[in-house]
């Protein structure tokens, strides 16, 4: 009795999920500036001026953008090399740089995650990348023009920003069993579109003083936000006294005759608690990455997130152009509007993460949710295309349900399946996975959040319906990759239906 409120005093798992959480959106808040800042570096010559906040402090539709007399006080000049002919394809370049570099640090960022202490794993990755965004800023007040600077900024930034999800899915996956994991990550996951939100009003409260300075500041939130999580993260239960959460089983090293006689003389038997502290971070040992492939659903949940990832990342950078070319209700939308307007998007994602959560908790079926979902982004994309021109308000609807379903089994797999996998029953008690398996997991969809832009700027110059067709095909390939858990998940639900509730089957047919 003494023992549990002796645990029951530290630090309550909720807490732990809000540092996790504010840890994370540090991260997509220092990914933002990029986006902010291509209009100032590659200048439109038609964009005009304009004092309004984004979204949401401002208008969500735009229709006019009037040119006044203060037209000419507008940047117009950019910044070299970003300003030339070939500007655009420079900042895109940029942009598969860091994705290319954060996917394929991501397997090396798990399986160190796994083998390191994910408390200074975490603090190190946030530091490093507050660091890197803050030297690309630094390029605009050192005057610095060679493209080469900017790319390898950005590629440093990329790896160090492959630390994060491994680590954050780690600890919150060492903190919940798989009861409410679904649900609990499907709310969890809203930090991602918390960051994007944050990271813009940040960048773009600062720019007036300097593009550099849309860098520096998100740079050094991150960085304040990786010495929180040095000072008061604990990575895993047992660290606070808290019992294991997947039902692991510690293996302490026994001690000598006289060393045990002394620690267990006067307690009657009590466990010393300091001894299950320190063997919480000591006596786990990481797996590699081949024996992570081998757990029965990792290669299969990494490939349909490859197509899932594809899909959604597609709509992140490509929305608010597709937005700004397509006539809504016979009227054509400025871009600023077009972008406020993309941000719905992302929040059908919100609803769809929750959703996708709970209803894989309840179901106890993660690949039946996941492919269901996948299936029915196929019609909303569908749908959306088709109908999505006819008016505002149809407009609206459609793009907030093809975000539920698009963005649903996106947020499922990186988050819960990723944390059931890694502490899957085929694990020994004393191995840690989780970070290895959400890096192969998260690194392969991340290649294809990589592809799915690049071949949007292809297939868009021969019309926007081979780009939904892609989409469309990548949400197929997807669904159908989950076959094989799929079949597996119905014949146990089967099985489990077919049973009486004394154990034996159901007499039929007889």
């Amino acid at each position: 009795m003494a023992r549990n409120l002796d645990w029951t005093r530290q630090t309550p798992p909720g807490i732990l999920l809000i540092r996790s959480l504010r840890a994370y959106t540090c991260y997509h808040a220092s990914r933002k500036p990029s986006s902010i800042v291509k209009s100032v570096l590659d200048p439109d010559p038609n964009t005009p001026p304009s004092g309004e906040s984004p979204w949401p402090i401002g208008n969500i539709f735009i229709k006019d953008e009037l040119m006044g007399t203060n037209k000419s006080s507008h940047l117009k000049k950019g910044w070299h090399p970003f300003n030339g002919p070939d500007g655009t394809s420079k900042l895109g370049e940029i942009d598969v740089a860091f994705l290319s570099c954060y996917s394929l640090g991501m397997y090396v960022a798990g399986h160190l995650g796994d083998t390191l202490d994910l408390r200074l794993f975490l603090t190190s990755g946030m530091i490093g990348s507050g660091f890197f965004v803050g030297l690309f800023g630094m390029g605009y007040f050192w005057k610095i023009h060679v493209f080469w600077f900017y790319l390898v900024m950005q590629m440093l930034a990329g790896l160090f920003q492959a630390t994060g999800w491994p680590s954050v899915v780690a600890v919150i996956g060492n903190w919940f069993g798989k009861r409410r994991r679904g649900l609990i990550m499907g709310v969890w996951n809203a930090h991602t579109s918390v960051g994007n939100i944050s990271g813009s009003l940040l960048a773009a409260s600062v720019l007036d003083y300097g593009w550099g300075w849309s860098f520096i500041a998100p740079g050094a939130f991150i960085v304040m936000g990786g010495i929180l999580v040095f000072l008061f993260l604990a990575a895993y239960p047992e660290d606070v006294g808290f019992p294991c959460a997947n039902g692991c089983e510690q293996k302490v090293e026994p001690a000598s005759s006289d060393m045990e006689a002394e620690r267990h003389k006067g307690r009657k038997g009590r466990v010393d608690k300091n001894d299950n502290v320190q063997a919480a971070s000591t006596s786990k040992r990481g797996v590699g990455l081949i024996q992570a492939c081998l757990i029965p659903g990792v290669i299969p949940f990494a490939l349909c997130l490859f197509f899932s990832k594809l899909v959604a990342y597609t709509f992140l950078y490509w929305l608010p152009f597709y937005l700004s070319q397509t006539e809504i209700g016979g009227e054509s939308m400025s871009v600023k509007s077009a972008g406020n307007l993309s941000t719905l998007f992302d929040v059908g994602g919100i609803v769809g993460g929750i959703l996708a959560g709970y209803a894989s908790d309840k179901l106890k079926a993660r690949a039946i949710t996941a492919a269901s979902f996948m299936y029915a982004a196929i019609p909303s994309m569908f749908l959306y295309r088709a109908y999505g021109s006819v008016s505002k308000t149809m407009n609206i609807i459609l793009m907030m349900i093809a975000g539920l379903f698009v963005n649903g089994p996106y947020a499922l797999i990186t988050t819960a399946v990723s944390a059931d996998l890694g502490t899957h029953s085929s694990l020994k008690g004393d191995s840690r996975a989780l970070a290895t398996v959400t890096a192969i997991i998260d690194g392969t969809g991340s290649m294809g959040a990589a592809l799915g832009p690049l071949f949007t700027g292809f297939l868009s110059t021969m019309g926007w319906d081979a780009v939904f067709i892609m989409l469309m095909t990548g949400a197929l390939v997807a669904g159908l990759l989950l076959s094989r858990q799929v079949i597996t998940e119905i014949s146990e639900k089967t099985s489990i239906l077919r049973q009486s509730p004394s154990g034996r089957l159901i007499h039929e047919g007889m």
